[in-house]
């Protein structure tokens, strides 16, 4: 081999060391690289009473994490420079740069577990609750238009089913605690207004006017209200004012607007003209055409309009505190005349009389009519497409005739201009009263005497109306009326003795019912 082929080789071959050289060393760095990216961060979680199990530790910003062991110990592979979140239920989160060996102590969420929750003989912090109770504010009731605190609490307490059965403006929801426990018995929730068993409904009690709602779930509820509290215990407490606090006047209102979003999906006149030479079954009345396509529901249906007004008026004095409301409610269907309106009225007040004895009383009364509830979209979605609402001189007709029977017309023009003449009404009244005394034992610290007495009316009037030719073939035909009432009365007395202390709360209650 020449001499200058000899030094080509050396070149070839110093070039190709020196390549599988620098990717040696590539490598190598991305090795050292990747080691240095992941550690591993050690560590124990605790409280002040000791190390919490099953505490949640995670990277973050990464759906990398892990749970603490029995001994609240942890382990997790990080990259290099995270951040842990440490959380568990009760505690408030914390936010750690991983490291090794790292003593973690959390502390309580104290909104959560001091929150106070209403159980029947009287209160108790969250965290002593041993029942399945669920809360929620009035506040978050208020968050949405609604005719009842039914309506605003759909969907948002976990276990308690609620159904709209019915599509009419103040129409009560079906509230389903505990399941469908019997096929003829009733299994609505026993409801407490102000710590008095509630004989109304929900639709009674403005939603503005509820300072918190506590849902009793288990069958712990039974040991408190007896069989009554089989189906679950809805309790509601009322706005109060504050001790102390200056006289303070607030406004709540709004008004909205509702349409029909989607029709039902009916034939249209050549779709059903179609349908009927193929059926072979029926044939045109003379006052059907295959020419005419009327929407029937077009002709009836309208825009509803609702609007709310609530006004307050709420303070305190020194050991005593009082608030005073009144709202109104008005709520129209997308159906003509059928509506619903509500007038509220609500006060309450309490004192403290000395040291030793308090008192004070809430009332909570309103008046609601249902109107239009006899009108249904029945008669219109069976009325042919084929037929006009007009006669050949551009007069409303009384009655279509089609091939195999005959309907009254209704349309909105008609229902409004016999609205006088076709009437359905429900009016209600209803007033819920509660007075309570309350006396400590001044030998005896924690130590009071309670008595709350309700005293409770509820009345209720139904009545319908039909003129000469509604609803008839004959526009001679007779008028008619019916009227049904009935009204409800009761009274109950609570003796109670509580025995209250730093601690703990240990209650004991004497009830006594006639």
């Amino acid at each position: 081999m020449s001499f200058k082929a000899k030094k080509t080789a050396l070149c070839v071959g110093l070039c190709l060391f020196g390549m599988i050289s620098a990717q040696q060393a590539s490598a190598a760095t991305e090795s050292v690289a990747s080691v240095q990216q992941s550690r591993q961060a050690t560590g124990r979680v605790a409280d002040s009473q000791g190390p919490l199990i099953g505490a949640t530790v995670m990277e973050k910003g990464t759906n990398n994490g892990t749970v603490t062991d029995f001994n609240g110990n942890f382990t997790l592979s990080v990259k290099s420079g995270a951040t842990l979140v440490i959380s568990y239920v009760g505690y408030e989160s914390q936010e750690v740069k991983a490291g090794e060996n790292l003593h973690i102590t959390l502390q309580e969420d104290g909104p959560i577990v001091n929150e106070v929750v209403v159980i029947g003989y009287g209160t108790q912090r969250r965290e002593a609750v041993t029942g399945s109770v669920a809360n929620i504010g009035g506040e978050k009731l208020n968050q949405i238009a609604a005719t009842n605190a039914a309506q605003a609490l759909q969907g948002r307490v976990a276990g308690v089913l609620m159904t709209q059965t019915s599509t009419q403006p103040g129409a009560e929801m079906q509230i389903r605690i505990r399941g469908q426990r019997s096929l003829s018995a009733s299994n609505d929730p026993l409801i407490v207004l102000d710590g008095i068993p509630f004989m109304g409904q929900l639709s009674d009690i403005n939603p503005a006017d509820i300072k918190s709602m506590d849902i009793l779930k288990d069958a712990s509820a039974t040991a408190i209200y007896g069989s009554r509290g089989a189906n679950g215990v809805i309790i509601i407490t009322t706005a109060k004012g504050s001790q102390g606090a200056p006289a303070k006047v607030s406004y709540n209102g709004y008004v909205s607007f509702k349409k029909i979003f989607k029709k039902y999906p009916m034939m249209n006149g050549p779709q059903f003209a179609e349908m009927r030479k193929l059926a072979g079954v029926y044939q045109n009345s003379l006052e059907e055409s295959d020419d005419t396509d009327t929407d029937w529901q077009d002709l009836l249906l309208r825009t509803g309009v609702s609007h709310n007004h609530d006004v307050t008026v709420s303070g305190g004095t020194n050991g005593g505190s009082y608030s005073f409301g009144a709202g109104y409610y008005h709520d129209e269907s997308v159906i003509p005349t059928q509506q619903f309106n509500r007038i509220s009225l609500r006060g309450n007040f309490d004192q403290m009389v000395g040291k030793y004895f308090h008192f004070g009383l809430s009332t909570n009364n309103n008046y609601r009519l249902s109107e239009g509830n006899q009108i249904g979209m029945y008669g219109v979605l069976s009325m042919t497409p084929l037929s006009s609402p007009y006669d050949e001189n551009g007069n409303p007709k009384h009655y279509v005739h089609m091939a195999n029977d005959d309907t009254w017309i209704m349309t909105k023009d008609v229902i409004e201009a016999n609205k006088d003449r076709w009437l359905n009404e429900n009016k209600g009244f209803g007033s819920y009263n509660t007075i309570f005394a309350e006396v400590k034992c001044p030998w005896i610290e924690g130590l009071s005497y309670r008595i709350n007495i309700g005293l409770n009316f509820r009345s209720n009037k139904n009545g319908s109306f039909n003129g000469q030719g509604i609803n008839n073939k004959d526009t001679k035909s007779e008028n008619n009326a019916s009227v049904t009432e009935n009204q409800t009365r009761n009274w109950a007395i609570e003796n109670l003795l509580n025995r209250r202390s730093e601690e703990r709360r240990v209650g004991k209650e004497c009830r006594s019912r006639w």
